[in-house]
């Protein structure tokens, strides 16, 4: 490994702290999502991870940062992000850490099956199994008498159909697009609609010092997540790093437990560990599939 991607184990690191960024993105939000407005959260969320992105990078890229050529499918694979922010938060808000990050990561199975008439890929038998035993394991989490809302397993898995879609318009603007324009624009995007918004949803309590605080770390932990996140895919192949993003699952699910007191049941965990086995599938079998490409 270390001699066709030299920069492999680095990549890892920094994948892993991505992920565990996002956690602590997820469970932060959950904690304020209980005293104040989803979104106002959302807003904050991307507006810091705006301002930061102006600071540190406009004085050096300046146009670079908005200059695209297919600025209509960057305006809509930023408003699916934000989709999946807001869905997700407002699913925490109802629904325990771990179960919700689960439901949310069947994304790549709907990816799977989107592949296919949107981007020409042939799914295979061993991803139509992946894709059948990933539902399976949402069905196990969101059963009868699990415990869950149903309301907030709506919320979840329309977090997921938006995150598929993000990966898809994500896959298609990769050949043109620079990664740090395309994360760009996912921060103009969500600061510009909610700040639109904001006279319709800035209701509740003021936060105190130490709340303020904690609503600014969310653009912090989304930010720097993401930047992570594409310093890792840029220097090593996603053949490699995809199976890694399933540790989310194993951290959420500790997060969950020590931050909230909350551990899945039986059912649900064995539903969460469904997803997680489904998605290293396809993912193994999509490095397979690029190994062996003629």
């Amino acid at each position: 490994m270390s001699d066709s991607h030299p920069h492999a184990l680095r990549s890892v690191m920094l994948l892993l702290a991505a992920l565990l960024l996002f956690v602590l993105l997820d469970a932060t939000a959950k904690r304020l999502a209980a005293s104040y407005p989803v979104p106002m959260l959302v807003w904050a969320r991307y507006a810091v991870h705006f301002v930061l992105m102006v600071v540190f990078l406009a004085p050096s890229m300046r146009l670079k940062l908005v200059a695209t050529r297919r600025p209509g499918r960057q305006i809509v694979r930023a408003a699916c992000l934000l989709a999946v922010t807001f869905l997700n938060i407002a699913a925490l808000q109802r629904m325990p850490l771990a179960e919700t990050t689960a439901i949310v990561f069947a994304a790549p199975l709907l990816v799977t099956l989107m592949a296919g008439p949107v981007l020409g890929e042939r799914i295979g038998a061993v991803r139509w199994v992946a894709v059948l035993t990933g539902f399976a394991g949402v069905l196990l989490i969101a059963r009868p008498g699990s415990g869950l809302v149903a309301e907030g397993v709506a919320l979840a898995l329309g977090a997921a159909v938006s995150y598929a879609v993000y990966q898809i318009l994500t896959r298609q603007l990769s050949p043109t697009e620079s990664p740090v324009n395309m994360l760009f624009y996912t921060a103009l995007v969500g600061t510009a609609v909610m700040t639109l918004l904001l006279p319709w949803y800035w209701a509740g309590p003021m936060p105190d010092a130490g709340d303020a605080l904690l609503i600014a770390s969310l653009g912090v932990y989304g930010g720097t997540g993401h930047f992570l996140l594409i310093r890792a895919f840029r220097d090593a192949p996603a053949s490699l790093l995809s199976p890694i993003l399933y540790v989310q699952l194993i951290w959420a699910t500790l997060v969950g437990w020590f931050g909230f007191g909350h551990f899945p049941d039986g059912l649900a965990l064995v539903g969460i560990l469904t997803i997680g086995c489904a998605g290293l599938m396809i993912a193994i079998e999509s490095r397979r599939a690029y190994r062996y490409r003629p």
